[in-house]
């Protein structure tokens, strides 16, 4: 689930493509500049960010695995719950106050976009969709939360951020019609849809993240959902059948505690060492990561133009995070 990444001031927003897990909210103040200095502290967050987008790349061959052994709603719900109380017990933990109560209409937008719609959506699509055609289109997430951040901040990004924008959506539109058969399937829209819903999470997230630590907003994120996502647990197990596997509980495990709590601690921590432009960069090798598990993982046979509307939509990335706000 990520409330990940965007950046603040002139830096443009990046977002890893988390299940679900993944948050693309912005730094604190400090650290969105670019970058500290070299040295050990430097090595230290380029290291912990490494970590956070190999724990997000492994995002959707987990929540494959976890549907082996759970229905989508019940998946769903039950890694919310477990996200939540670790999350709380890290809160309680380190005695963290609770927001003011003028930020909670701001995390409930993160909460209804990153802990619920885009873990639901994409966990609805990946029942049709390869992880690895999956890992394409929600690779667009960074150009889809900088076009909200562009509207929600009323900044005015260069011409050049724009055409490297569009170029990419019409990538990820053509491989989706091409592999679709020359029509967008159902698992198509819902990737869609949780590339819209996740992008107004994760800029919301980044607007939250300049007042309070990124992995507080998430974290409080999941805690508001706890009393929703347990009764929807109920429900959906009562309802759809379980069926427990080796590979279902692992994956459940990962979604849950991996994706959206462990790679989102290790990712803030260390964009707050390196700041936002050199962590960004790592960033760019996640779906490329994805579509390596896809194979490696889960044995998947990898479409020939998946890399290269990968690579593709890495190049239009990289274009709008150097092109001037």
């Amino acid at each position: 689930m990520r409330a990940q990444n965007s950046a603040t001031g002139s830096s443009t927003i990046a977002v890893t493509a988390s299940g679900p897990a993944a948050s693309g909210t912005a730094t604190r103040p400090a650290a969105s500049g670019t970058g500290a200095a070299a040295g050990p502290d430097s090595r230290t967050g380029t290291l912990l960010a490494a970590l956070g987008v190999l724990a997000f790349s492994l995002t959707f061959p987990s929540t494959v695995w976890g549907l082996e052994s759970f229905g989508p709603w019940s998946l769903v719900t039950v890694r919310s719950v477990l996200a939540a109380l670790i999350a709380g017990a890290f809160l309680l933990a380190g005695r963290v106050p609770l927001p003011d109560r003028r930020h909670w209409a701001g995390l409930a937008v993160v909460a209804g976009g990153v802990v619920v719609g885009f873990p639901l959506l994409t966990t609805l699509a990946l029942r049709t969709s390869t992880t690895s055609h999956a890992a394409v289109v929600v690779g667009l997430l960074p150009l889809t939360t900088a076009t909200f951040a562009a509207i929600r901040t009323g900044r005015r990004p260069s011409r050049t951020f724009w055409i490297a924008a569009v170029a990419g959506a019409v990538v990820v539109l053509a491989f989706t019609v091409q592999q679709s058969g020359g029509a967008l399937s159902a698992g198509d829209l819902y990737l869609f849809g949780a590339l819209l819903v996740c992008a107004a999470g994760y800029t919301e997230g980044g607007r939250l993240a300049g007042l309070m630590p990124g992995w507080q907003v998430v974290g409080w994120a999941l805690v508001l959902c706890l009393p929703l996502m347990t009764a929807g647990a109920a429900v959906a197990l009562a309802y759809e059948p379980v069926r427990l596997t080796a590979h279902g509980v692992a994956g459940l495990v990962w979604v849950a505690a991996g994706s959206t709590f462990f790679g989102l601690y290790v990712w803030y921590r260390g964009m707050a060492r390196i700041g936002i432009p050199r962590a960004s960069q790592l960033q760019l090798a996640q779906p490329l990561l994805t579509l390596f598990w896809s194979v490696t993982v889960l044995g998947e046979d990898l479409a020939p133009a998946a890399p290269i509307a990968a690579v593709g939509v890495l190049v239009c990335i990289a274009v709008t995070q150097r092109a001037k706000s």
